[in-house]
């Protein structure tokens, strides 16, 4: 049974996927790229050290400009992190070989998160199942398991080697002379999984 699951290199996604993977799924790792930076190749890395299948899905660069408009005009990214989300949701569910999405969102996530009502539209319009190993995980939870499974690298956002929706929205938004730092909240840390915390973990 294959899942694709939406894929940043980060210890939620990573999280989700080794469940996904413990439960008997065969997991094939997708990363979201505007095609603007090769940022994707972070997590590709990540995937391959955890020994997971990689796949680089492309988005319009449309769908990223109008996140940055978003973001201009609400001054927050939250509106347009949800809507890339839910773009990228729809991009790799209306794949033709695709039966089962899956995403690395929890319990305690404000955005991205799909409602119960956008939940079913998304399942009902592609014909997919939409599974989220985390949703009733807490962050505390979360940061125990993820810390007994993997090598974690810890920095602000602005200085991580990652492959989430912000890279390049931050990048297109330097291009259009806005300081993402007047969006994003500052000394925000994010994390990125390195590998394997101990050598020998069998999916």
């Amino acid at each position: 049974m294959e899942v694709y699951h939406l894929y940043s290199g980060g210890k939620d996604s990573s999280l989700a996927a080794y469940i996904l993977s413990r439960l008997g799924y065969d997991v094939i790792l997708v990363t979201i790229s505007f095609g603007l930076l090769d940022s994707w190749k972070y997590a590709k890395e990540t995937a391959e050290r955890l020994g997971f299948k990689h796949k680089v899905v492309p988005l319009d660069q449309s769908i990223l400009e109008i996140a940055a408009e978003m973001c201009i005009k609400d001054g927050h990214p939250n509106n347009a992190i949800q809507f890339i989300h839910e773009k990228a949701l729809e991009e790799v569910a209306k794949l033709e070989y695709v039966e089962r999405i899956s995403d690395g969102t929890r319990r305690d996530d404000r955005v991205p998160l799909l409602d119960q009502r956008r939940t079913r539209s998304l399942e009902d319009r592609f014909n997919v199942q939409y599974i989220r190993p985390l949703l009733g995980l807490g962050y505390k939870t979360i940061r125990e398991l993820t810390e007994k499974l993997f090598a974690i690298e810890v920095k602000e956002s602005e200085k991580l080697e990652k492959s989430d929706y912000e890279v390049e929205l931050r990048y297109l938004l330097r291009n259009k002379g806005i300081d993402p730092l007047m969006i994003f909240p500052k000394r925000h840390l994010q994390s990125r999984v390195l590998g394997w915390k101990k050598e020998k973990v069998h999916l």
